[in-house]
């Protein structure tokens, strides 16, 4: 059995036509809530959630709607099969790199107390 998603050749046209209504309908949702401030606010939010609907809506028909919509079904198919790490995995897990997060800084620290010495103490006095 294959993984590989076969996907039929689709009219590239319809699928930019498509989707570019898509954007003058959310498009017009947007300014007709942003111009219509004589109206009440329910009906400037209708028009507004309206829009993105409609636009979705719309967008969720065309080709590339339809793999993006399959897009989300595996990835949520996918993701209720994560086994996730117990409370007791990640507090352990939690406090290593805690651990090698103070061990580096040390580490730089020293390094940079070092480096300070060598510069500022065994430079300095040579050069006056």
């Amino acid at each position: 059995m294959s993984n590989t998603n076969v996907q039929p050749e689709s009219n590239k046209a319809l699928d930019i036509g498509v989707v570019t209504l898509a954007v003058l309908i959310v498009a017009t949702g947007i300014f007709a809530f942003t111009f219509l401030t004589d109206q009440q606010l329910g009906i400037r939010i209708g028009a507004l959630v309206g829009g993105l609907v409609i636009g979705c809506g719309v967008a969720a028909f065309s080709p590339s709607g339809k793999r993006f919509i399959g897009f989300c079904r595996e990835s949520y198919d996918e993701l209720r099969r994560v086994v996730w790490p117990t409370r007791r995995e990640t507090v352990n897990t939690t406090g290593l790199v805690m651990a090698f997060v103070v061990a580096v800084a040390f580490y730089l620290f020293v390094v940079d107390k070092f480096v300070e010495w060598g510069l500022y103490d065994g430079l300095l006095r040579l050069s006056f």
